[in-house]
């Protein structure tokens, strides 16, 4: 997520319920491993159903003083938290009023990641929930973007992370992180190439697979030098990437996958399987985008 020497913080979104604290943590025990500051970001637009009261103040003034009040009490309870986990990580929280979409994404120029929390919504919430801001973050962000699910998962041991592999550039900087993560959590790491049948057989199937497992190998090699504490296991798998990866990554430390970075999914998060793994990922989510 940072080079060497770099001071870039990682941006967490707080949210306003203090029993939801897994993205925050996620957030927190990050900056601690990477020896990072941490940037709690509290994007106040409307007023929130735990925060209006009895009624609405009377004057838009009035209104405004109550989000920054409310805003306010947020981000001290959340320092507060980080503090008692991480009493040595540097905290600079801010309050900031617009759309939280817009909030992060700028927040994220200047971040080494951003991180976000999920609730498993069902598909009519998700359009007024979580993933109506983790997926347009992801989709235009300027580094990786984490969406923690609440609440925490189950993991097995030994510890291991999982990343989607194509033939794109975009999934070459998703596997460098997902070895960044392996190494700094102590982790083993599986990297997978999910080859999807398409509606008409294909002539020779068993030389496309053949190819696939040639991309995945030759998208690897290299890394393992550069991290020989990691142990690698990689391989092809047959199937719909959204079942697969959800299958795969269901007690992992986290899923990492590639994005365009400018403008949406690509490679194994396309469209319905960017939603798809956000929705049934029961780990933490990376989207990695081309240049991080």
């Amino acid at each position: 997520m940072s080079a060497p020497g770099d001071r870039r913080p990682v941006v967490v979104g707080v949210e306003s319920d203090p029993s939801r604290r897994m993205a925050l943590a996620w957030a927190a025990d990050e900056a601690a491993r990477r020896h990072l500051p941490l940037r709690p970001v509290r994007a106040e637009g409307l007023p929130t159903r735990g925060h209006r009261g009895g009624a609405v103040p009377p004057s838009w003034e009035a209104w405004n003083q109550e989000l920054h009040r409310s805003g306010e009490q947020v981000l001290a309870d959340a320092v507060a938290f980080v503090a008692a986990r991480h009493p040595e990580v540097e905290v600079d929280a801010v309050l900031a009023e617009g759309d939280p979409v817009w909030v992060l994404r700028e927040e994220g120029r200047r971040a080494a990641a951003v991180v976000l929390g999920s609730r498993h919504l069902s598909r009519a919430e998700e359009v007024f929930g979580s993933a109506s801001v983790a997926l347009p973050v992801m989709a235009h962000a300027h580094c990786p973007v984490v969406v923690v699910p609440e609440p925490e998962h189950i993991t097995q041991e030994p510890a291991y992370y999982v990343v989607g592999v194509d033939a794109s550039e975009h999934s070459a900087a998703a596997v460098d992180l997902a070895f960044e993560e392996a190494a700094l959590r102590g982790a083993e790491l599986r990297a997978l190439y999910v080859w999807e049948p398409g509606p008409l057989r294909i002539f020779d199937e068993h030389a496309a697979q053949q190819e696939c497992r040639r991309l995945l190998s030759e998208t690897v090699a290299g890394r393992g030098a550069r991290y020989p504490e990691v142990v690698l296991r990689h391989e092809l798998v047959v199937g719909h990437p959204v079942q697969v990866l959800t299958e795969a990554s269901a007690h992992a430390l986290g899923l990492v996958v590639g994005t365009r970075g400018r403008g949406g999914f690509t490679g194994m998060l396309l469209g319905s399987v960017g939603q798809g793994v956000l929705h049934h990922a029961r780990c933490p989510v990376i989207a990695v985008p081309r240049h991080r």
